[in-house]
């Protein structure tokens, strides 16, 4: 009688929490799409704010999970987080942990393969978590009060993490980070775009209807997809954009600056959020330029603009030097004024655009080859056993 095969290695997968739509939930789902048994662990998940795939995998969370006001926002539970992720033990012979801070962290006795985004940012760039908030406010006063304790919980995890098995930067600056916060080095592999920006139908966004151009049709507008936080600088962007004759902006996304930022749009700004795919696909195919003006861990909404032929306006700085080349895909600046910005979109205007080569650069970035390259750093750590597909 022949013996049946052994199984392949039990694999996991880890990430902070599963509680909003961006760039570091897109990269989980491409981790599920490499490891399709993995069930998925992270500190909090909330369905109706982050994408609905994930309802197709089993998800394990934190007792955190169980009170509303944290699971939707996390931040609230700062002070409660290391401990929690403590206690996230994973029975798994491979992690594979999608990480900004805590995920890094949960215990193992398998090998991990992080996939870091950056060192946490409130820990080591305190400036782009906390934003224009005064020296009393009581996120300010908690996070002074709680850094040197996280940073040496924070570090110690990083170095057990790399011990156990490999630490993954996703730019070129994140990179930089690892070696400067947790004295790592650490290899880059790039995130991939997302397939399902560019692939599938489009449908058009109620908010929308009747808002068109100053020759009464749809389309044609810059468009700014990102969280509503304070480092993103979208404030300026509408400023720029909101001052220039004959233009119009489209901002997507959620956050905390939600509610300034509606308060000073002017009629030719509008601002959305909870947009699917099918909706998202609609907005960039119709945009004239994207506007990206923060200081990036990764430049990855070029690419999804990308997809669609459209070139991008972005801030010479951060993880846009990994994804724009300057002239095929996008143009670069240097400071983030609305002044600049509005130069910018002027010098865009006489560049000439391609947008089959615009698809092509993206096309670099393509999410198979993404997997192919997470599979085998996986397999390597397992020393070679065949991780089922």
């Amino acid at each position: 009688m022949t013996p049946s095969p052994s199984p392949g290695p039990r694999v996991a997968i880890a990430h902070d929490y599963l509680t909003q739509r961006g760039g570091a939930e897109r990269v989980v789902l491409s981790l599920c799409r490499a490891f399709p048994e993995a069930e998925i662990h992270t500190l909090f998940h909330e369905p109706e704010q982050t994408y609905p795939e994930f309802a197709e995998h089993r998800i394990r969370t934190s007792g955190l999970n169980r009170i509303e006001a944290l699971r939707t926002d996390p931040r609230r539970a700062l002070p409660l987080l290391s401990h929690a992720a403590d206690r996230m033990h994973i029975d798994a012979d491979l992690v594979i942990a999608s990480s900004s801070g805590w995920a890094h962290a949960f215990p193992t006795q398998g090998a991990r393969l992080v996939y870091c985004h950056s060192p946490a940012r409130w820990l080591y760039l305190p400036a782009d978590y906390l934003g224009t908030s005064g020296p009393m406010d009581p996120k300010r006063l908690a996070l002074t009060a709680l850094t040197p304790s996280l940073r040496r919980w924070d570090q110690r995890a990083a170095r057990t993490a790399a011990a156990s098995g490999e630490y993954l930067a996703n730019s070129t600056i994140v990179r930089e980070r690892i070696q400067e916060a947790y004295g790592i080095q650490a290899s880059t592999v790039f995130p991939p775009f997302h397939p399902a920006v560019a692939e599938g139908e489009q449908r058009p966004i109620p908010q929308l209807a009747g808002w068109a151009g100053a020759d009464g049709t749809e389309g044609g507008h810059h468009q700014v997809v990102s969280r509503l936080q304070p480092y993103k600088h979208v404030h300026r962007v509408i400023r720029a954009v909101g001052d220039t004759a004959g233009a119009r902006l489209l901002v997507v996304g959620r956050g905390p600056e939600r509610e300034r930022l509606r308060a000073m749009a002017p009629p030719n700004v509008r601002l959305v959020e909870g947009l699917d795919d099918a909706q998202l696909r609609w907005a960039y195919a119709r945009a004239r330029g994207l506007i990206a003006m923060s200081h990036e861990d990764f430049g990855l909404t070029p690419l999804e603009a990308g997809a669609h032929g459209i070139p991008t306006l972005a801030l010479r700085a951060g993880g846009y030097l990994d994804t724009i080349a300057e002239g095929v895909n996008g143009h670069l600046i240097e400071g983030t004024s609305p002044a600049e910005i509005r130069r910018g979109l002027a010098e865009m205007e006489e560049m000439s655009w391609d947008a089959a080569r615009i698809r092509a650069h993206a096309e670099t970035f393509s999410e198979q080859r993404f997997i192919e390259e997470i599979r085998a750093r996986a397999e390597a750590l397992v020393l070679g056993a065949k991780i089922p597909r």
